[in-house]
């Protein structure tokens, strides 16, 4: 990791009164820990990256493949049917870029502070009312029952409805409900033969995207200040950095 981590870096950093733009992910850090954020989107200090999820996102390609056979045949997947969803994958000349979250993605520019907010999507599915559906692959592997019920899945429901939020911005129909297509790998077969079986669970999601606007105007005026910000409550790289300040201040002191 360390030949891919810059501590401190020169571009793509906020400038006031310049354009900028922000993934979702930023979006949700700055709703996490403003501090942070700060760091990283005006001074150059970004967090450690994490390592890549490569088996997510081979189910995630995988997934997107089936799903584009049913987009070019116009009809529905059967997990649709089966779910009794009048629905059929999107089709859009600007997919592949919605899709595209480090080149592309789905981008709406606030002409009041000039931040470009951008995600990147894994499907969309069109009602037959004409409203999309916006719709988020997760993979994950866990005995009993997948759901949304966890803390840390609140991010997973801002991600849909900042999806969401940026359809709306580009003047397309968005229902409120938006879809998990949740895969699990299953442990309970005999042997690994090379193989890895998934259990599909599509969970509906009434999504409100009615903060979207305010925390992305918020994150303008974190960006604009001349001094660090407080720290998120629960931010763990925030405790980190605290504690070993105090650690080598003791350090020193005792040398």
């Amino acid at each position: 990791m360390s030949g891919f981590y810059t501590p401190k870096r020169t571009r793509n950093l906020f400038e006031p009164g310049k354009p900028f733009k922000i993934s979702r992910t930023k979006l949700d850090a700055f709703l996490k820990c403003p501090r942070c954020f700060y760091l990283d989107r005006r001074l150059g200090v970004g967090q450690p990256p994490s390592f890549p999820f490569t088996l997510n996102s081979a189910v995630d390609t995988l997934l997107k493949k089936e799903f584009d056979a049913y987009r070019a045949q116009g009809k529905p997947h059967p997990i649709m049917t089966t779910m009794k969803i009048d629905a059929i994958p999107f089709t859009h000349k600007d997919l592949d870029e919605w899709r595209n979250s480090l080149r592309g993605g789905i981008k709406y520019t606030d002409a009041g502070t000039g931040l470009t907010l951008s995600g990147g999507i894994d499907d969309v599915w069109v009602h037959s009312n004409g409203k999309l559906h916006i719709v988020d692959y997760k993979s994950t592997s866990k005995e009993g029952e997948v759901n949304l019920d966890a803390e840390w899945q609140d991010s997973y429901k801002r991600q849909m409805e900042i999806y969401q939020w940026l359809f709306r911005k580009n003047s397309f129909p968005v229902s409120d409900i938006g879809y998990f297509l949740y895969c699990n790998g299953k442990t309970d077969r005999p042997a690994f033969n090379a193989r890895i079986d998934f259990d599909l669970k599509l969970i509906p999601y009434k999504g409100d995207d009615s903060w979207v606007e305010g925390a992305l105007l918020e994150a303008h005026d974190c960006l604009m200040q001349d001094g660090l910000p407080e720290s998120g409550a629960e931010c763990e790289f925030c405790q980190y950095r605290r504690a070993t300040a105090e650690a080598e201040n003791e350090n020193r002191l005792s040398l």
